[in-house]
Order: C-alpha cells, then sequence, then structure tokens
C-alpha cells in the first residue's frame, strides 16, 4: 500500500510539472496575441488575452508551490528532484516576465502607440512563441530521447539570438520616436522590450540548463 500511494503522489508530481510547462509556454502565446490585438487597434481583445494571461500565470506559480510541496516528500530520487525543481523555477521565471510585459501592454493600450512600433513589438513576440515552443518540444524529450533535445536545446539558442535582433531594432526605433510618444509612453514602450528580452533570455537558460540534464542522462 504505501509502494503504490509513492508512486500515485510520483505519477501526481510529473502531471504537474507537465501541466506547469504547458501553461508557462501559454503565456507566451496569449502575450503574442495580445500584442497583435493591440496592433491591430483591437484594444477589447488585448485586454481579454492580457486578463487570460494573468490569470494563467497565476496557475503557474500555484503548480510550482505545489511540486515543491509534493517534491518535499521524498517521492522522486534525490537527483531527479532537484532536476525537475530547478527546470519548475526557471518556467516559473520565464512566465514571470511574460506577465511583466502584459502589464506594459496594458498601460499601453490607453494610448496612442504607432502602427510601426507595434509590429516591431508584434515580431519579436513571434520569436518568443517560436523559443518557447521549441524549450517545450526539448524538455518533453529529455526522458526519452536525450541526443534529440539537445539539438532542440541548441535551436532554442538560435532563436533567441533573432529575438535578440529584433530587441536591439526596438530599441533603435525608441530613439527616432521621440517626435510621436511622450517620454512617459518612451519609458513603457522601453519596460515592454526589456521584459521581453528577458522572456526570451529566461526561454534560452532554461535550455542550457536541459543541455547540462542532456549530459548528465547519456552519462548515467
Amino acid at each position: 500500500m504505501e509502494k503504490w500511494f509513492s508512486q500515485r503522489r510520483k505519477s501526481k508530481v510529473l502531471e504537474l510539472a507537465d501541466r506547469q510547462l504547458a501553461l508557462a509556454i501559454e503565456t507566451v502565446n496569449e502575450l503574442e496575441d495580445a500584442i497583435t490585438a493591440a496592433s491591430n487597434k483591437n484594444i477589447g481583445d488585448a485586454k481579454k488575452q492580457i486578463e487570460r494571461l494573468f490569470i494563467t500565470e497565476e496557475e503557474v506559480d500555484t503548480i510550482r508551490r505545489t511540486i515543491f510541496e509534493e517534491s518535499t516528500r521524498g517521492i522522486l530520487p534525490l537527483s531527479d528532484r532537484e532536476d525537475l525543481m530547478h527546470l519548475v523555477k526557471r518556467l516559473d521565471v520565464m512566465a514571470d516576465h511574460v506577465k511583466d510585459s502584459g502589464r506594459s501592454v496594458l498601460l499601453l493600450l490607453e494610448v496612442n502607440i504607432p502602427k510601426e512600433l507595434w509590429n516591431a513589438y508584434e515580431l519579436m513576440a513571434k520569436d518568443l512563441v517560436e523559443c518557447a515552443k521549441v524549450l517545450k518540444s526539448s524538455i518533453e524529450k529529455l526522458g526519452s530521447d536525450p541526443a534529440e533535445a539537445r539539438i532542440l536545446s541548441q535551436k532554442v539558442d538560435e532563436v533567441e539570438k533573432k529575438a535578440d535582433e529584433k530587441y536591439l531594432k526596438i530599441k533603435g526605433l525608441l530613439l527616432k520616436s521621440d517626435k510621436f510618444v511622450t517620454p512617459s509612453m518612451l519609458l513603457l514602450l522601453k519596460d515592454l522590450v526589456e521584459s521581453m528580452e528577458q522572456v526570451a533570455d529566461s526561454c534560452d537558460d532554461t535550455a542550457d540548463y536541459v543541455r547540462i540534464l542532456t549530459i548528465t542522462k547519456e552519462t548515467a
């Protein structure tokens, strides 16, 4: 009976981890949808997407706490437990940065932002979605195909570089936008692009950790 309960708890933790991964990636999708809606002047849709993003991020955080609590029961081997907790924490950090981006978008919906700027943010958001999607695939391959997981983790780095190029382009646009937007709007736009860059950086950081895990698993 004790072994049965242990297995049930182990399954629960892994199911929660899968759920957290899916939700963390979903926050990035919701951010892209919100920015696309804002770019197209669909303010109502943008607000709805941001509301969904906030709810999703809260669930990501709740699941993180639950996984930590369940993991302390010793239902997983120590090394596996530490690996899982590091991954869970990194995904939570990524979702936090997405939420920060959503807050900036929400405030910017109240003012008139030039279409050219929104388009640039939209292109960067697409890179973030691709980055998160590849990261998800990499993590999912960890248990079954470490070699493929490593290849995918390296691809995350490639996509992150594309997002970084968009980041620099937006910074350049902001330098030239002082005639079209107020200083306070520029500050918000700066906050948005920087939090989006942090999403890409945390995604890449998680991929780096996945790469380390693939080496550990192959040599185990």
